[in-house]
Parts: structure tokens; C-alpha cells; sequence
């Protein structure tokens, strides 16, 4: 399970978006499913905790989220502008049937590695997307590459919840 630094980092955004009225919905590839299991171990996060979409496959990125798979052929899963179309796919999927669902969305695809990486995309290279609700739409979507080295898995799926939710909160930060 979760280590206490990040359930930590966990808390402290729940309480952020309590406060604020506002739930989240998680996209994730590389870490799959681990952002939404920190955050889903802090006692009383369903109030705030809508859902979370484990799309580890191509498949399932463009099946879950409506990523365009031509994006995904012709950048690749981990790129930027994949992780922009599964943030904006994780909050439109959220409020799909109705207005009571996710207002936050934050999605990452990366390479956790060991293998997998290329000189191009190394073990360690991660695109984190988040954005929120505004008028209604998806809002301005703040997007950051991260580049944690070659450490092991769990190095980078760790280091990567850890920017999934320092990018919550600067959307939040900007709201």
C-alpha cells in the first residue's frame, strides 16, 4: 500500500477539493490504478472521490476515454497531447449520464519501465494532465513532462502520483 508521504500528499488535496465542493476523476496508464488507490486510502475520500479509469492499453484509452486512436499512431501512448485528450476524456466520461460527477481530472501515461523506454522516450518519461470544470466545459489543461530517470518501477509510478497530484493542485491553484 501506499507509503505515509503519499498518503499524506493525498490527504492534504482531499481536503483541498472538500472544501471546495469539488470531486475527481483519475486517467491512468503507467502507474494503473495507483493514484486512485492512494487517494481511495485516505478515510472518507468517497465524498470527493468520483471514479477512476485504469487504461493501460491503446485499446482502452481510446474504448474508456475517446483518445482518437490515429493520436495515439501517430505520436504514440506517451505523449502530451495523448495525455491531454485522456484528461479531457476522464472528465467528459465523468459527467456523461449527468452533471453530479467529476469537476477535476488529472490522467498520466509514461514508461515506468525497466523496459520499454527508447532514446527518444526513456524508462522514466511521464505526461501528466490536469484540468477542471469551467462553465460548464473543460477548462485550460495544464500538462507537464516529467523526466525521472531510469529508476525502478516503482521509482517512477511513486514519483508519478506524486505529480499527478502537485498537477491537481495548480489547476486548483488557478481556479
Amino acid at each position: 500500500m501506499a507509503d505515509d508521504g503519499l498518503l499524506i500528499e493525498a490527504e492534504a488535496l482531499l481536503a483541498k477539493l472538500r472544501r471546495r465542493g469539488l470531486r475527481i476523476a483519475t486517467a491512468e496508464s503507467c502507474t494503473g490504478g495507483l493514484i486512485s488507490a492512494v487517494l481511495t486510502a485516505v478515510p472518507g475520500s468517497s465524498d470527493v472521490f468520483d471514479r477512476g479509469f485504469v487504461t493501460y492499453s491503446n485499446e482502452a484509452k481510446t474504448q474508456m476515454l475517446g483518445v482518437p486512436a490515429e493520436l495515439i499512431d501517430r505520436l504514440g501512448a506517451v505523449s502530451g497531447p495523448v495525455a491531454e485528450a485522456m484528461v479531457q476524456g476522464a472528465l467528459q466520461h465523468a459527467r456523461r449520464f449527468d452533471d453530479s460527477g467529476a469537476d477535476v481530472a488529472v490522467a498520466v501515461t509514461g514508461i515506468a519501465g525497466p523496459g520499454g523506454g527508447s532514446a527518444e522516450k526513456p524508462v522514466g518519461l511521464v505526461y501528466v494532465a490536469a484540468t477542471s470544470l469551467v462553465n460548464g466545459t473543460c477548462g485550460p489543461i495544464y500538462l507537464d513532462e516529467n523526466r525521472f530517470g531510469d529508476m525502478d518501477r516503482d521509482g517512477v509510478r511513486r514519483s508519478t502520483v506524486i505529480a499527478a497530484i502537485q498537477a491537481v493542485e495548480r489547476v486548483l491553484a488557478g481556479k
